[in-house]
C-alpha cells in the first residue's frame, strides 16, 4: 500500500466543487471532499480558490499525492488584465446575457453554416466568445483592460501553480482541446486558436494571452509543493473520461445541464447549431447538445410538490405514461438547444383531469428528458452511430429517471453505480499522464445496470408538437 501512486481529481462544477484521491493504477477511491459554490451566473472566481482549498482540505489534503487535474465547467469567461488578476466577475455558461451577441457573431463569421466550419460549433450565449463580444460592447473601459483570457478550469490550473502572493506568470497557463474547443474561437479540427476571431471578438487587435494547449498526457505545471498538473479538461470531456466512453457510446449527463455526447474518431460541423462540435481529451471528438435544464427540474418539482426527490420519483412512477395528456417544456432558464435563451417553462394540456401531484410529477421528469431524446436523435442524424446510452448525473440516481428514460429512448438504458464522473475523469487523466502509456487506465467501474421499459413515442411527439407551437413565445 505505501508503494501506491495516488492522483487527484476535480470537478469545479457550476454549483460545488468535487476532489477525489484515487490509486492511480487501480482506481481505487481512497478519500474524497467537496465544498459548495455560490448561486448565479456570474461570479468572482476567488470562491472556485476558496472551495477547491476547502474540498481539498476535506479530502485529506494532497500531501500524499504525486499528480493531480481539474475538470471544470466549460464556457465560462475569466477577463484578465496585464498582471493577471480577474477584471470582473466571471460570466458562467448559463449566462445568457450575450444571445444577441452570438447572433452578430454568427453573421459577422458568414453565417451558422461557415461559423460552424471554423469554430466546429454554431455560437449560442454559452460560448466564450460571445462573453467578451458582451463586455466588448457592453463594458468598454472592462473591455480595455483584457491582457488575458481564462476558462474556469485552466484558471485554476494556473493558480494552484503559483504560491499565495506571487506575482501571476502568463507563460505557466496552460489547457486542453476539450476546453478550448467550447471557446469560439478554436479550430478544434486543426487544434489551433483563431486568433483572427478574437480579435474580432473583442474589437481589438492587441495581442490576448491564451491558455498554451498541451496533449492529453502531458504535464503542465507543478505545483509549489511538486505535483504535478496535468491539462484537465471541460467537464462533459471529463466525464467521457471518467465513464471510459468508447465510439459507439452515448452518455446522458443530467446535472446542472442535461449534455448528450459521444466520441467520436472525426470531427463534426453541424449547421443547425444543435450539436457542438467539441474535442474530447483523449485526441478524439467529442459532438455534444446541451439543454441548460436538467436536474434542476426535479429540484424545480420538490418545490411546487412540496415533496423529496425521492417522493417526486414515486410520485412519477405512479402515473401513467404521458401523464394523462400533461406536457411541460421545461425551459426554466431559457435553453441552449433549442437555441431560445429568452423562453420560458410552459406547462400544456393542463386539465383538472391531470391536475394533481402525480401527472405534475410525471411530466417533469418526462419536460426534461425529452429534450435529450431530441438531443440523442440530433447526433443520429450527424452520423454518430449509437450502441449503447449511458446515463449519469446527479438526476440519474432517481430510479424514476432512469425507468422513465428507458421509456422515452424506446432501447435500454445503462445506469453505472452513481460517482463523480467527471472528478472521476480528471483523476483517469492524471494517472495516465503519471503512468504513461498509448491511452488512459482502465478501471473497475462496478456493477452497471440495465434498465428496459416498453417505449412511448406518442409522448415524446405530444412534447415536440407543445415545443414546436412554443417557438416564438418568450
Amino acid at each position: 500500500m505505501a508503494n501506491r501512486k495516488l492522483i487527484a481529481g476535480v470537478d469545479s462544477s457550476t454549483q460545488s466543487c468535487k476532489v477525489v484521491i484515487r490509486d492511480g493504477v487501480t482506481g481505487e477511491l481512497v478519500r474524497e471532499g467537496r465544498a459548495t459554490h455560490p448561486d448565479g451566473t456570474e461570479v468572482n472566481p476567488a470562491h472556485w480558490v476558496s472551495a477547491l482549498d476547502t474540498a481539498i482540505a476535506a479530502a485529506g489534503g494532497l500531501g500524499d499525492v504525486e499528480a493531480i487535474s481539474i475538470g471544470g465547467q466549460q464556457h465560462g469567461m475569466v477577463a484578465l488584465d496585464s498582471d493577471g488578476k480577474v477584471i470582473r466577475d466571471a460570466l458562467l455558461w448559463n449566462d445568457t446575457r450575450s444571445a444577441d451577441a452570438a447572433t452578430a457573431l454568427n453573421k459577422e463569421l458568414g453565417g451558422d453554416a461557415e461559423t460552424a466550419k471554423q469554430v466546429g460549433s454554431v455560437l449560442v450565449a454559452s460560448f466564450t466568445a460571445t462573453k467578451l463580444r458582451w463586455l466588448a460592447d457592453s463594458e468598454k473601459d472592462n473591455a480595455a483592460k483584457v491582457a488575458g483570457v481564462a476558462l474556469p478550469h485552466d484558471w485554476l490550473s494556473w493558480q494552484i501553480q503559483h504560491a499565495k502572493g506571487e506575482a501571476l506568470d502568463f507563460e505557466k497557463l496552460f489547457s486542453d482541446r476539450s476546453e478550448a474547443s467550447g471557446t469560439g474561437y478554436f479550430d478544434p479540427t486543426t487544434s489551433q486558436y483563431r486568433r483572427d476571431i478574437l480579435a474580432k471578438v473583442l474589437r481589438t487587435d492587441r495581442e490576448i494571452h491564451l491558455p498554451k494547449i498541451i496533449s492529453p498526457a502531458q504535464f503542465g505545471g507543478t505545483t509549489p509543493s511538486g505535483i504535478h498538473i496535468a491539462p484537465g479538461a471541460g467537464d462533459n470531456a471529463a466525464a467521457a473520461l471518467g465513464i471510459q466512453a468508447q465510439a459507439g457510446d452515448v452518455v446522458v449527463s443530467l446535472g446542472t445541464s442535461g449534455t448528450a455526447f459521444a466520441v467520436s474518431e472525426t470531427p463534426t460541423h453541424d449547421a443547425s447549431g444543435q450539436v457542438a462540435g467539441f474535442a474530447d481529451a483523449t485526441g478524439r471528438f467529442l459532438p455534444l447538445v446541451c439543454t441548460l435544464n436538467a436536474a434542476r427540474i426535479l429540484d424545480a418539482a420538490t418545490r411546487i410538490l412540496g415533496k423529496t426527490h425521492d417522493e417526486v420519483g414515486a410520485l412519477a412512477l405512479s402515473a401513467k405514461p404521458g401523464a394523462n395528456g400533461l406536457s411541460l417544456l421545461p425551459y426554466f432558464e431559457g435553453e441552449r438547444t433549442p437555441n431560445r435563451p429568452h423562453a420560458t417553462g410552459v406547462f400544456g394540456g393542463m386539465n383538472l383531469n391531470n391536475s394533481n401531484a402525480a401527472d405534475i410529477a410525471r411530466a417533469m421528469v418526462e419536460g426534461m428528458l425529452c429534450g435529450l431524446v431530441d438531443a440523442v436523435d440530433a447526433l443520429e442524424r450527424l452520423g454518430v452511430n449509437v450502441k449503447r446510452i449511458i446515463l449519469i448525473g446527479g438526476a440519474a440516481k432517481n430510479p424514476a429517471v432512469s425507468q422513465i428514460a428507458a421509456a422515452l429512448f424506446g432501447r435500454d438504458v445503462l445506469v453505472p453505480p452513481a460517482g463523480e464522473y467527471v472528478a472521476n475523469g480528471a483523476a483517469r487523466q492524471a494517472a495516465w499522464a503519471l503512468l504513461g502509456g498509448d491511452s488512459a487506465p482502465i478501471w473497475d467501474l462496478g456493477k452497471i445496470e440495465k434498465v428496459s421499459a416498453t417505449a412511448t413515442p406518442d409522448v415524446v411527439e405530444r412534447y415536440r408538437t407543445l415545443r414546436d407551437r412554443t417557438e416564438n413565445w418568450s
